[in-house]
């Protein structure tokens, strides 16, 4: 990592006066699964349809520039925040991230090897091309009714590059923000079943 991960500074020094833009790289510790949303609660997407594709012949494996956005600024659901912050002082981060913080581009490819990862088709369980394999389990709702999950991993290794802007502001300042996504990638993650899946360490912060 080209930045030294150090304290937060003091409430005087909190925030920046300008905009600090970053190239980050980080490196999946975990396979990391998904669960992508059909835009309805009516609409049954077959597996490989939950996966976020896209780019180059829209095969392309990526994952949306929100779900980062999400994971450093959701207040209602998990989030690096919502985790790692006292709770008097989580919410405050997370607007802030919110605000202050943007990820381009909007569709972020997968990274294997320095290249693109591109889905094929299921052969049984299993896409060769991709190493993607379907996940089945059972979830308990309230009252413990089952709730039978399938949805495709991406196995390791996978790779993502993006770029972080963080706005001039008075709450938030680098050091800060770099410390969170850190450590919530570790015990979050990104994609869905975070915490099991989609664990991942920074690799490159410059």
């Amino acid at each position: 990592m080209a930045k030294k991960l150090d304290e937060p500074r003091t409430r005087a020094e909190a925030g920046t006066r300008k905009k600090v833009v970053r190239t980050v790289r980080i490196s999946g510790v975990t396979d990391i699964m998904f669960d992508r949303y059909a835009g309805d609660n009516e609409t049954k997407l077959e597996v490989w349809q939950k996966l976020y594709l896209g780019g180059e012949n829209g095969r392309q494996i990526m994952l949306p520039a929100e779900n980062i956005m999400s994971f450093l600024s959701a207040q209602n659901t998990d989030s690096a925040p919502k985790r790692l912050l006292d709770s008097r002082k989580y919410k405050a981060f997370a607007l802030a991230c919110g605000s202050y913080v943007s990820i381009s581009p909007e569709m972020i490819p997968f990274l294997r090897n320095d290249k693109p990862i591109f889905f094929g088709e299921f052969d049984g369980e299993v896409d060769a091309l991709s190493g993607v394999f379907i996940h089945r389990s059972v979830a308990r709702l309230k009252d413990g009714i089952p709730n039978s999950k399938v949805r495709p991993v991406l196995p390791m290794p996978w790779e993502l590059e993006f770029e972080l802007s963080l706005f001039p502001n008075k709450q938030i300042q680098e050091t800060q923000l770099m410390n969170i996504f850190t450590e919530g990638l570790m015990c979050i993650g990104l994609g869905t079943f975070r915490g099991r899946y989609g664990k991942a360490k920074v690799v490159l912060w410059k």
